[in-house]
C-alpha cells in the first residue's frame, strides 16, 4: 500500500506552484481582467479548479480595485468542493446554485467575461447522462448567449465569451488528418453512444460562430485535448484518474483495451493558461486547439510511465494488466489517435505550454495521494 506520507507536502506545493505558474504566464490577460465581473458556469468541476483558484491567486498579488470578481454557477450534481466553499464562505467569490438548462436567475448582473464550462466531459458518465449532456451543451451556451445578447443591448457588452467545446468534435481523423489542425471537419458518428457529447459540441461552435456573426458576441471557442492534473476527481472515469485508485490502493494498474490507442495529454495548468489566453485574446467564432504536440503515447505507454512514477514516488508494486469493461459501450466510436496542431494557438495567443508529461504525471499523483476521496453526493 503506498504511503501517503511520502507525498503529503508536495501534494499540498503541487497547487500553490501551479497557481503561480499560472498567474505569471497570463500577465497580461489578468491584467485584462482586473477590475472586472468574471462568471464561470461549471465552476466547481475539474476545470473550474484551477480557473477560479488562479484568479483568486491573480487577486492576491494586486491592490483591491484591481481585483477580478469572480462568480460561479454550478448545479452541484456531483457535490459542493470543499475548495469552493471555502473560498465563497470567505467573500472571495459568489457561487450560486444554479443549472444552466434553466434561464439565468432574475437579478444576475452584466457580466464582462464569460466561460461556459458547465457539462459533463467523461465518457461513462456522459453514456449514462446523454440529455442532461446535450442540454448543457446546446440549451445552457444559448441562455449565456442569450445573456450576453440581451446586455450589449442594454450598453454593456462582454468583452469575451469562452465555450468549451472538445477535441471529440474530430471523431477519428484519418491519418492525413493527424495531427489535427482547426480546419478539419471531422468524423463523428451522429447516432452512436459518444454522440450525445460530440454532435452537441458542435452544435454549441455553429451557435457561437452564428452569435458572433450575427449579435456580434465576441464569443471563442476552444477544443480541448485530454487534460489532466489537480482537480480531475479521482472517481471520474477517465484514465490518468482510474491509474491513480489503481495505485494508491496498492493494486495492478487495469487497462480496459488493447491499449493500442494513442494520445497526446496536456497538463491541466498549460491547458488554463490556454484558456484563458482564448477568453481574452481569442478572435470572435474562431475554434483553437488547446493541448500538448508531443508525446503522442499510447494508453499502454502511459500505464507504464504512471507505474514508473508511482514506483518512484510510493515504492509502488503493482503492474500493468489488461482486462475488459462491463460497460457494453465503452469502446464503441472510441478514437484510435488524437493529436493536435496547436500552431493558431501559439501564434495568435502566444500560448506554448511547458510541463512535460513526467513532471505532470508526478505532479497529478502527488495530488492524488492527498485526496483519495472526492466530494460527491
Amino acid at each position: 500500500m503506498p504511503d501517503a506520507r511520502l507525498t503529503l507536502a508536495a501534494a499540498r506545493d503541487v497547487v500553490a506552484d501551479d497557481l503561480r505558474m499560472i498567474v505569471d504566464g497570463l500577465s497580461a490577460e489578468f491584467a485584462a481582467l482586473a477590475g472586472r465581473r468574471l462568471l464561470i458556469t461549471g465552476g466547481a468541476g475539474f476545470l473550474g479548479y484551477y480557473l477560479v483558484q488562479s484568479a483568486m491567486c491573480w487577486n492576491s498579488s494586486v491592490e483591491t480595485e484591481r481585483h477580478i470578481d469572480v462568480t460561479v454557477h454550478d448545479n452541484y450534481a456531483r457535490g459542493v468542493p470543499t475548495w469552493l466553499l471555502a473560498l465563497a464562505r470567505a467573500g472571495e467569490v459568489t457561487a450560486t446554485s444554479h443549472d444552466v438548462v434553466q434561464p439565468l436567475p432574475p437579478g444576475t448582473p452584466d457580466f464582462d467575461y464569460v466561460v461556459h464550462a458547465a457539462g459533463i466531459a467523461s465518457p461513462p458518465f456522459y453514456r449514462r447522462y446523454p440529455i442532461e449532456t446535450m442540454d448543457a451543451n446546446v440549451i445552457g451556451l444559448r441562455n449565456l448567449l442569450d445573456h450576453c445578447r440581451t446586455q450589449q443591448e442594454r450598453g454593456h457588452p462582454a468583452r469575451g465569451v469562452l465555450f468549451f467545446s472538445s477535441s471529440e468534435i474530430y471523431g477519428d481523423p484519418p491519418l492525413d488528418a493527424i495531427p489535427t489542425p482547426e480546419t478539419y471537419r471531422g468524423n463523428v458518428s451522429c447516432t452512436g453512444p459518444r454522440a450525445c457529447y460530440d454532435e452537441s459540441k458542435r452544435y454549441g461552435e455553429t451557435l457561437c460562430v452564428n452569435y458572433a456573426r450575427q449579435h456580434g458576441v465576441p464569443v471563442a471557442i476552444a477544443r480541448p485535448f485530454n487534460n489532466y492534473g489537480p482537480g480531475l476527481k479521482i472517481t471520474d472515469r477517465r484514465v490518468i484518474p482510474d491509474f491513480a485508485r489503481d495505485v494508491l490502493a496498492g493494486r495492478d494498474v487495469v487497462i480496459l483495451s488493447s491499449g493500442s490507442d494513442t494520445r497526446t495529454f496536456c497538463y491541466v495548468a498549460d491547458a488554463v493558461i490556454g484558456y484563458y489566453k482564448v477568453l481574452t485574446r481569442g478572435r470572435s467564432g474562431e475554434p483553437y486547439n488547446i493541448g500538448v504536440e508531443a508525446p503522442e503515447i499510447s494508453i499502454a505507454e502511459l500505464a507504464d510511465r504512471v507505474v514508473e512514477c508511482a514506483r518512484s514516488l510510493f515504492d509502488y508494486r503493482g503492474s500493468v494488466v489488461h482486462r475488459v469493461s462491463s460497460e457494453r459501450d465503452y469502446l464503441v466510436d472510441n478514437p484510435t489517435r488524437r493529436c493536435p496542431v496547436i500552431e493558431k494557438a501559439r501564434t495568435e495567443l502566444a500560448y506554448e505550454p511547458s510541463v512535460s508529461l513526467g513532471e505532470g504525471l508526478e505532479r497529478t499523483l502527488a495530488w492524488y495521494s492527498d485526496n483519495r476521496e472526492a466530494d460527491e453526493e
